[in-house]
């Protein structure tokens, strides 16, 4: 076999294994929906390449995923270069995405925490501070779930521990959870 035979097969697997997980992106699916419903938004963060999959997650609502409807409110914190900066310089990398939580989020919110690890620092703080102003968090993470699998309203473990396999299956969940709210909200 092939390297790229030998990825693709980790990938079915994984995805296979994410049968495991089916309830728990429901349950992500039908909040989302219910929040884009009563005046809420899709709050996305993360780091590195959770990070360009948190920016894809919004895209997908603001613009569209499969159906011409109007757009659905949805930012990827991770997207504003000055903002970043700024609270990183004043007040420190950890607090980049909860200073923007504190800015932004409200009851009506999903927030999405993505992180393979589930240990990121500024990650973590984001969702405290989510919680705090009421909104629901969803954790797309991997491996064991780490610290964030306790503190997310609906932790969503993808069964690996290859980084690349389950950011793949994230944008896979992604889209699942995108395509369903998106007919709810038509």
């Amino acid at each position: 076999m092939t390297f790229i035979t030998n990825a693709a097969d980790e990938l079915i697997e994984v995805l296979r294994l994410s049968k495991n997980i089916e309830r728990e992106i429901l349950v992500f699916a039908e909040k989302t929906s219910s929040s884009l419903k009563n005046g809420g938004k899709i709050i996305a963060m993360g780091n590195g390449g959770s990070a360009a999959d948190a920016q894809h997650i919004a895209a997908e609502f603001v613009g569209r995923y499969k159906l011409n409807r109007k757009a659905l409110p949805s930012l990827a914190l991770n997207v504003n270069t000055s903002t970043i900066t700024a609270i990183g310089n004043d007040f420190g990398y950890d607090e980049i995405f909860s200073r923007q939580i504190e800015a932004f989020a409200t009851d009506k919110d999903v927030v999405i925490a993505i992180s393979t690890s589930g240990n990121s620092e500024n990650i973590i703080k984001a969702v405290e501070a989510a919680k705090k102003r009421g909104s629901y968090t969803v954790g797309l993470l991997g491996g064991t779930g780490g610290k964030l699998k306790d503190l997310v309203n609906l932790p969503i473990i993808v069964p690996s521990s290859n980084t690349p396999r389950i950011q793949e299956c994230h944008i896979h969940i992604a889209h699942v959870v995108c395509e369903i709210a998106e007919k709810a909200n038509a």
